[in-house]
Order: C-alpha cells, then structure tokens, then sequence
C-alpha cells in the first residue's frame, strides 16, 4: 500500500458499557457466537437498536445516526433463516452495519447527504455498495449522519453539522468534534451502536473520524470500491471505506465493499487489475512487518511535544516488530492545496449535477443552482452556522473540457504521485509511508467552525492511493 497513517484518538469512559452484552465485539466472535447458536442475528439487531436509542437518542445524544432502517429486523430474520437452512454467505452474515447517508439505499430509507433540501428522495436503487453487504448478508442498521454534503460547501462549516441530523458529538468526549465528514459511521462505531460502519472520503473523510474516534479506517486506492449510487464531491478522489475497531474487522468489511469485480456503473473501477485478492485478512499474520521498509514523514503535520512522542512510540513498535524505519522528506506536500482545491470545485459541480438530474422528476433539486437557492430560501435552517461560499465557487466552473482544470488534475498527479508518493517510495526502496492521521479531537465550536489541530491525508487523496489509520495514542487534556 501507497501510505500507511497512525491515529492520534481522545479518550473517555464509555456510558452503560455494562449493561450492554456485546461491548467491543469483533466480526468473527460474533459469527462464532452465531454458529454455535448462542446467539441470532435477531437478536443481536435488536440488541443494537436498543442501544442506539439510550446512547444516540437519549443519553449523551451522539446524533451520530440520522435514520434507522425499518426492514432491519426482516434482513436479520432472513439471515437467520439462511444460517438455519445451512447457508452462511461470508463474514458479514448477520451483522449489523451502518452506513453513511450520502450512500443510495433503495426502500424505506432516504439518501439526503444530510441536507434538507434532499429530504423525502429516495433512491430509485441501491448504490453498489449497499448491494454488495446485501449480497454479503449483512443487516444494515440504518443511516449515519454527516457533515452536510460530506463538507464540501464552507470555509467556516463544523464537521458533523447537517440540516437534517443536527450535531453529531465524539463519544468519548461529548464537547469535543468527531471530525468528518464521516462523522456518524466513525461516532458509531466507537460507540458501539454497531459492528462495523461505511464511510466515504475525498480527503480525510474516513481517516480523520476514524482517528480521533480511535478506529481504524481504511482509504481504498480509488476504484477498488465501486462510487455508484454514491453522492459525489470528486471522480477523480472519491471513495467508500469500513471504519471498525480492530484491523480484521475493517479487513473484512473491505472484502465485501470491494468484491464483485469491475462495476460498469463506475468507470474508475474498470482500471482494477486482474487477481486483486478479496480476502483481505491474509496479510494480517503477526511477522507482516519484518524486513519491511518504512518511510516517516514527520514534517507532513506540525507535531507539538505530545504528539511528537505518540509517533516516536510508533515508530520504536514498528522497529520492534521487525521493520526497518527511515526519515523521508516530500517536498511537493506544500504545493498542492490550490490544486487539488480547483480539482474539486470543477469536479464537484460536474458529479452533483449529474446525480441529481438522474434522481428524477420527484426531486425538488435537479442541479447545484437549484441546492444554492434552496439553501438561500431556507437559510434559517440550513446556513445558521455558516454559509455555502464552496458551492457559489463551484457554481462559476465551466465543463471537464476547461484548460484550467486539466492543467489542474495533470498538476495534482505530477505533484501527489510522480513527485510525491511514487518517487519517495522509489528514492528510499519504501513498502509505505507513516505519518500520524491527525492531532487530538478539536472543540465543537458553532461560532468560529473547525479548528483542526493537524492532518495528513491530502498526499494519499490527490494521487488516489490507499491510506490507513490506526489507533497509536491517547492524548489527554
């Protein structure tokens, strides 16, 4: 893989923990405890249902998850009756998943990106996605709230706001933000309010929520994971992810996100090499580090005393595990924000028009112009914390044809890979690069916006290459 990144997640104590009988609960301990009949996916769809309405609703209020599936208990009932008659389907048969409500669900179920001006649209049929974990046998929970048009629409927005979900809040610390725009699949997970969720990311959008919720998350390369039926920010970065508590479970959520080949309904997946593997939980044996070479790069976000010691830690586990660590500098970091920020406001205009005008006749918004003036009409509720100036920019963008977004996109590939990513790997003989994913969670904060306190994703978005988190430290105070 093209990047491998280490998280830096606040901790807190976790309410009701012990009232709640599958706190912590791994994939394959559950499909055991299935197996031997000890418990049904009945059951345990029920279990979380419950939960989620003393800890999301009630409780501490996580507004983590926007809206519940009512066929969820009729999918688990199906499972069961499957595993009963002696078919199990995979992994995922029977356990409960979340998913990101910028992702197509056929049925009951609205697909919204949290925005009101998408409320009552229901998608004509599922994203690939969606059937790729019915296929899988999994019980989808319901959908998990976000920041609002997966944040891409201010300067000054506050990760996990929308218009239709409210403010989703970091479970381990209810004051503190759980980043985005991921912000329900990463609040959820941790909080066990499910097994496993789905995220989606254009830059940091799985990453960031997973690490200062204390997930791993994982950035396919895009294209491995079909985008259809998923609302889009940019062809060029867009991609689905699991996000889960343990490595194994987020490599097996990927197995099924990732399998069924090719998907004509996504082009960018058409470039999948033949024999890619869809178990992803064999290269998880306990020597996967030894002779390995890793490249840090240090100087990617501005480490404090804090999080400077959480990487050096890292970095002696790692050597401890057999891997051969160096110090790598890419000076092309520096130079890609314009670019990839005019990327993104052309491609975003260009996909969001195309998804809604394909919603059909029943959808009050057909193109960006008409979402711009319904959140103008409906300002009170959908720009009282800050307003949409990312929209109005992308707005002005001409077609995919303009000289200034192909000089752009060719800009972004010389700088992310050529100059980047590949040439690091190349100069040092690198298997990866480490750095940490991002600084401690930040404060919810509805007058100023986000105040991130560092971040590392963008080399690994531009260029399309995979990225991972994982929990490496708990930084208090």
């Amino acid at each position: 893989m093209a990047g491998v990144m280490l998280a830096t997640p606040v901790r807190a104590t976790e309410p009701s923990s012990e009232r709640f009988p599958y706190l912590e609960a791994k994939v394959e301990h559950l499909q055991e405890a299935m197996a031997a009949g000890h418990v049904t996916s009945v059951a345990l769809t029920q279990a979380y249902l419950i939960r989620i309405g003393q800890v999301d609703r009630l409780g501490p209020r996580l507004a983590s998850i926007i809206e519940l599936n009512p066929e969820a208990e009729a999918q688990a009932a199906a499972a069961d009756r499957e595993r009963a008659a002696g078919h199990v389907r995979g992994p995922l048969h029977g356990i409960p998943v979340l998913v990101k409500d910028n992702i197509d669900t056929a049925g009951w179920m609205l697909t919204t990106a949290g925005s009101l001006a998408l409320n009552g649209v229901r998608a004509k049929q599922d994203a690939t996605i969606i059937t790729r974990l019915r296929e899988a046998g999994a019980v989808v929970l319901g959908k998990t709230n976000l920041s609002e048009w997966a944040n891409f629409r201010s300067t000054k927005s506050i990760s996990g706001w929308s218009g239709r979900g409210g403010q989703t809040r970091n479970p381990y610390v209810l004051d503190r933000n759980p980043s985005g725009s991921s912000s329900g699949s990463g609040a959820a997970v941790a909080a066990n309010l499910c097994v496993v969720g789905v995220g989606t990311e254009t830059d940091g959008s799985i990453v960031s929520p997973a690490s200062v919720n204390g997930l791993v998350g994982v950035k396919p390369t895009v294209g491995l994971v079909s985008r259809a039926g998923i609302i889009p920010i940019s062809a060029s970065q867009d991609t689905a992810g699991p996000m889960a508590r343990t490595v194994r479970d987020a490599a097996l959520l990927l197995g099924v996100l990732a399998s069924g080949g090719a998907d004509p309904r996504d082009p960018a997946t058409a470039a999948r090499p033949a024999g890619l593997p869809v178990d992803y939980t064999q290269g998880l044996d306990a020597p996967a580090l030894k002779g390995a070479r890793l490249g840090v790069v240090r100087a990617a976000m501005g480490l404090n005393a804090k999080t400077e010691a959480v990487l050096d830690a890292a970095i002696e586990a790692m050597r401890a595990a057999g891997a051969e660590v160096v110090e790598v500098e890419i000076a092309s970091l520096k130079e890609l924000d314009g670019p990839e920020f005019e990327v993104l406001l052309y491609e975003f205009k260009d996909g969001l028009n195309a998804y809604l005008a394909a919603l059909g006749p029943q959808a009050p918004v057909k193109s960006l112009a008409d979402v711009i003036a319904f959140n103008r009409a409906h300002a009170e509720q959908e720009m009282r914390f800050f307003q949409q100036e990312l929209f109005e920019q992308a707005e002005t963008k001409g077609p995919l044809t303009d000289t200034a977004y192909t000089e752009a996109l060719a800009k972004c590939r010389r700088l992310a890979r050529t100059e980047g990513i590949d040439a690091a790997l190349a100069k040092d003989k690198l298997d990866a690069l480490v750095t940490l994913t991002n600084g401690p969670a930040w404060l919810i904060d509805p007058v100023s916006g986000d105040s991130y306190t560092g971040g590392t994703s963008t080399l690994a978005a531009v260029a399309g290459y995979p990225s991972v988190t994982v929990p490496a430290g708990a930084i208090m105070g």
